[in-house]
């Protein structure tokens, strides 16, 4: 009786996750195609020149706050909001004011910053191909708005969703359910997930997704990425293509 009950409860269970639209990824014997890549922005599809933490540096400075190369380092991806709150140590008007300075020194560093080589071919190949886009990023929309306008990248996403989007940036997963959410994709065996930081991949396993790609064209070494969970580890998006035609 006691085995039926338990077997009774795993029907429900499932039943209920696929009426949700999620999956159990254990219990799912079907191995689902790839719809949805997950894409981070500076240093995985821009390049990385430095200019955000020493666009951080600067304003931290500014206002009287010392904070180390370093230090600055370790928050590599996390929203910028959370950074600035963090070192200000909560101080809402200290953080607004360092925060404020901190984005118009981005946006001006921003206006010439370029792609990463093959990152716009990379995204024609994979739309023709069928896959759905979407962009996240520890930037905030009006940041994110300056790169994608001056790029025309508006095309080739279905989603770009920023800090500005979740209540919690990386670490946390929500950026990920936020894209799948906008790009009306329900199941995170569908989607993968590419950055160049440590807390890029530390998002997509919390996820739960099925492929975290590391891309070494950010600030980050190949051995400082293979510390944390992964599934691949590239030169950078221009080989996806290739990887989701041999692996997934």
């Amino acid at each position: 009786m006691r085995r039926s009950r338990r077997q009774a409860l795993k029907s429900i269970v499932g039943a209920a996750a696929l009426q949700s639209g999620y999956s159990m990824a254990a219990a799912d014997p079907v191995t689902r195609p790839i719809r949805l890549l997950v894409l981070d922005l500076g240093g995985t599809t821009i390049e990385d020149r430095g200019d955000v933490p020493e666009a951080l540096r600067s304003a931290f400075a500014k206002h009287g706050l010392t904070v180390s190369a370093a230090e600055i380092s370790a928050w590599r991806g996390a929203s910028k909001r959370q950074v600035v709150r963090h070192f200000a140590k909560q101080q809402e008007k200290l953080a607004e004011a360092i925060y404020k300075d901190f984005n118009a020194q981005v946006i001006k560093a921003y206006r010439t910053a370029q792609p990463i080589a093959g990152a716009e071919e990379t995204f024609a190949k994979l739309r023709k191909s069928g896959f759905l886009l979407a962009s996240n990023t520890g930037f905030d929309r009006e940041i994110a708005n300056s790169i994608y306008d001056r790029l025309k990248w508006h095309q080739y996403f279905a989603a770009t969703v920023t800090s500005d989007d979740v209540t919690q940036g990386r670490p946390a997963p929500y950026l990920i359910f936020h894209a799948m959410e906008a790009a009306g994709v329900n199941s995170v065996s569908e989607v993968v997930v590419v950055g160049d930081t440590p807390l890029d991949l530390q998002a997509g396993t919390n996820a739960g997704v099925r492929g975290v790609v590391g891309v070494l064209t950010g600030a980050f070494t190949s051995e400082q990425l293979r510390r944390e969970p992964h599934t691949h580890i590239l030169p950078s998006v221009a080989e996806l293509p290739a990887l989701l035609r041999s692996k997934f």
